[in-house]
């Protein structure tokens, strides 16, 4: 990200450093670091600062950004950003990749929130592509980015812990009954959001996974990612319902039991008008970071 500003106005904090030590001036704050790591850094920003965070992470932020107030809703005063992202950055130095697909040429990530615009531009300038939907939309593709993720890695580790190609190629079925079932249980836990299909979000979700084929899979961040439909289901049954998504429930607990928690629940909480230029930013992380700077020409 500081790559994609070549004249060297980001700041790129490192691990230990905070945006109200620094005395950093006002723009957005790129936070690229683990999910694990989100409410200290939330906790060490000034409260006047934090509608400036833009997270870059996987997974389901909800719950964490409604603790702090941050929820991107555009009523909230206080909202905060998230970029849903598609490319990737192979090692550090290296410029990052679009997530484009064969049938989404035109790519998939995309930003909602105070500094989306300002963020889609600079990822503009670098070549990669970037979205700027509206809130229902961009929920729908929140959800499915965390079904793509949650399904995917389930699947290969069911497998043998395969590449993401691998279970798009070999273990096809497996991988589609968990993004059907995983896609009626966003369906009806956030009724206001967009889907397409079943067929066109697994087409696509299938679609993703073979542009990035040479990812490995692993249960990882469990409580932001497939705990999310863990939480679903042990509610549904808690109430006398069926699960509605009973394969990826025995799944976790025939291949992954080591990341099931032993209770209930593994919830971790309970108008543009700017000018055409790439606004400095702080950035908070490793790798993608310094990418996100080198897209700032100014």
């Amino acid at each position: 990200l500081a790559a994609m500003n070549p004249a060297g106005t980001d700041a790129v904090l490192k691990r230990g450093q905070t945006v109200a030590s620094n005395g950093l001036p006002l723009g957005p704050i790129y936070v690229c670091t683990r999910n694990d790591d989100l409410g200290p850094i939330i906790e060490s920003t000034p409260a006047d600062r934090r509608k400036d965070l833009v997270f870059f992470q996987n997974g389901m932020l909800d719950p964490l950004l409604e603790k702090y107030g941050l929820q991107l809703s555009p009523s909230n005063p206080n909202a905060s950003t998230q970029c849903l992202v598609y490319f990737a950055v192979a090692k550090l130095g290296d410029k990052p990749m679009d997530g484009v697909t064969d049938l989404n040429p035109e790519g998939l990530t995309a930003a909602f929130g105070r500094h989306a615009e300002s963020l889609a531009r600079r990822l503009r300038s670098a070549g990669l592509s970037c979205k700027v939907p509206v809130e229902v939309i961009f929920q729908g593709m929140m959800l499915e980015k965390l079904i793509w993720i949650s399904s995917f890695m389930l699947a290969g580790v069911k497998n043998g812990e395969v590449t993401v190609g691998e279970v798009e190629k070999d273990c096809t079925a497996d991988v589609t009954v968990l993004i059907q079932e995983l896609l009626a249980s966003c369906r009806d836990a956030n009724p206001f959001a967009l889907f397409a299909s079943d067929a066109a979000v697994t087409a696509r979700l299938l679609a993703y996974g073979r542009s990035v084929a040479h990812f490995p899979t692993a249960m990882k961040e469990f409580p932001w990612r497939n705990g999310y439909f863990w939480d679903i289901s042990q509610a549904a049954v808690s109430e006398g319902k069926a699960d509605p998504a009973p394969t990826h429930s025995a799944w976790l607990k025939e291949y992954a039991p080591s990341v099931v928690p032993s209770d209930s629940s593994v919830a971790m909480f309970a108008a543009t008008g700017e000018p055409a230029r790439i606004v400095p930013a702080t950035i908070i992380g490793g790798g993608l970071a310094k990418g996100l700077a080198a897209m700032n020409p100014a």
